[in-house]
């Protein structure tokens, strides 16, 4: 109780591998491997159904309703939410999005 359903879609997991690759390519290995752990298992906090999130202040993706939150300051999580469910949308770094 207390969850909605976490979707994420294959371009976020193709960011996070491509991250933990390029962390694992610098013989950070076990680093890599936490980086990926840690931030699915952020996923699975935002989850909760008590919580609201803001709506990005980047124009263009405010404009669809996506909701961003940032991830350790350097990524932002950009996400749909809805009372049953979580559809993690894009995992990018923070400089690429424009306030």
């Amino acid at each position: 109780m207390g969850q909605r359903e976490v979707i994420i879609k294959e371009s976020v997991a193709d960011s996070i591998a491509e991250i933990a690759w390029y962390i694992e390519s610098k013989g950070l290995v076990a680093t890599a491997e936490k980086f990926a752990d840690d931030v699915y298992d952020y996923f699975i906090k935002l989850a909760d159904f008590r919580r609201s999130h803001p709506i990005c202040r980047d124009p263009e993706r405010a404009v669809i309703g996506y909701k961003c939150i940032p991830y350790k300051r350097k990524y932002t999580i950009v996400f749909l939410e809805s009372e049953d469910e979580l559809i993690i949308c894009e995992f990018v770094p923070s400089k690429n999005i424009h306030w």
